[in-house]
């Protein structure tokens, strides 16, 4: 089926799920709900979703349309949008730069609220912009293509509306704010703008969940959920609600390359969801018929555990995680390699090699892990980023990894 007739019945469908079963949250509306989003969210006529282009006003005005639907209040500063203009990049540590002329790249969060009057807001959030045709962050070595997008991230879009939907129709002690981020593939934009002129006091909101690339959970069920070290809230309640027996890998650090590391330095909570790398990332084949549609359901329905489970506590305390003083590793050079954030043994596992880059030309391929760099032992994430950071652009030096249960040497030059 080609992604235009796609599109046409996906928007058929909503038209008439919306009508029939607007309140409804049983596992079946909802799994046909995640799909209808990202099939609209990622068809081609959205053009890639790039902030500032009419595919990221059409989204927006869709979602603006879902949270109406929904019932949730308008909480940005027209109806549910909230724009913003920057007038030239940024990197996630800097304040957006609003340009009072008008001039630069105007985007808009979408933003929909539940009032349960309470004194304390979770923010619940998803960008829903992508690459539009690609750019510098494309990984795609081709003519100019389409990069829809639907894992990264209309799959945490339509997480986002789902979830939406399952708590407008349950009672909390919490108010929910429900936010679709633009800008984030340009350095968090959106949300660094939302923290910096938030819609509501920050010192109401508890704690932040952030859904970027929920969308493709494998066969072993591996989530990985960042940040469950800017609460001692959190670790106790993660495997509480872990009904679905999912493998669950936690980091601890609230910092990371998305929408959440703009609240954890507000000193808020955050949680980040995420399935994994794929070779589709950042280019055209990210689409919608490659999403694990049973997989996202259980990952909406194991967030609605956690959001209920933690509704019966207190406001919850913020704790500082060790890697946010600015002291992570800097390095210049680059293996060429996407890593294996799922991965929780000994070393990095990689899961793809970029076309002529220092790992292709040394011979490793996905599925191998780093075991040693140079004179340093490979024991994770963090150590093979130490190791890379002593590494000049022409320096060349033993690498040893392993490879289906065989150790393996070889020599790889930057």
């Amino acid at each position: 089926m080609n992604k235009s007739l796609r599109f046409s019945l996906g928007i058929i469908s909503l038209v008439t799920f919306s009508v029939a079963c607007q309140s409804n949250t049983s596992d079946e509306s909802i799994l046909e709900q995640l799909q209808t989003d990202v099939y609209y969210l990622a068809a081609d006529d959205l053009g890639g979703r790039a902030i500032g282009t009419a595919g990221e006003e059409m989204a927006a005005k869709y979602l603006a349309e879902r949270f109406k639907k929904i019932g949730l209040e308008p909480k940005g500063t027209d109806g549910y949008f909230q724009s913003f203009t920057v007038s030239k990049p940024s990197n996630p540590h800097e304040e957006a730069i609003i340009g009072t002329d008008g001039e630069g790249i105007t985007g808009q969060n979408v933003i929909g609220y539940i009032d349960n009057q309470s004194q304390h807001t979770l923010v619940i959030g998803a960008h829903f912009d992508h690459l539009g045709m690609g750019g510098n962050s494309s990984l795609h070595r081709g003519d100019s293509a389409i990069h829809n997008g639907a894992d990264d991230n209309a799959s945490g879009t339509a997480a986002l509306v789902a979830l939406a939907e399952i708590l407008s129709n349950q009672k909390a002690n919490s108010n929910f704010l429900f936010i679709a981020f633009s800008g984030e593939e340009n350095g968090l934009w959106g949300s660094n703008y939302f923290v910096k002129n938030p819609t509501i006091p920050l010192e109401n909101i508890n704690y932040m969940i952030n859904m970027d690339m929920v969308g493709r959970l494998n066969e072993e069920k591996n989530l990985a959920i960042n940040g469950v070290g800017t609460s001692p809230s959190f670790v106790p309640v993660l495997d509480l609600v872990n009904s679905d027996s999912l493998h669950l890998v936690t980091s601890e650090s609230g910092v990371g390359p998305s929408d959440h590391t703009s609240f954890y330095l507000q000193d808020l909570p955050v949680l980040h969801f995420f399935t994994g790398q794929h070779g589709d990332y950042h280019r055209p084949s990210d689409d919608a018929d490659k999403i694990n549609y049973e997989g996202l359901l259980k990952i909406v329905r194991y967030i609605e555990r956690l959001v209920g489970q933690l509704d019966t506590e207190p406001k919850l305390a913020f704790t500082k995680t060790k890697d946010s003083n600015g002291d992570s590793p800097r390095f210049t050079v680059s293996l060429g390699v996407v890593p294996d954030y799922l991965y929780d043994g000994v070393g990095m596992r990689i899961d793809g090699v970029s076309e002529d880059k220092p790992a292709q030309a040394a011979g490793l391929e996905k599925g191998d892990v780093i075991l040693q760099l140079g004179d340093s032992s490979i024991v994770d994430m963090m150590s093979y980023m130490r190791a890379l950071s002593a590494f000049q652009k022409g320096d060349e030096t033993d690498l040893e990894y392993e490879r289906q249960g065989q150790k393996v040497s070889t020599k790889v030059k930057f």
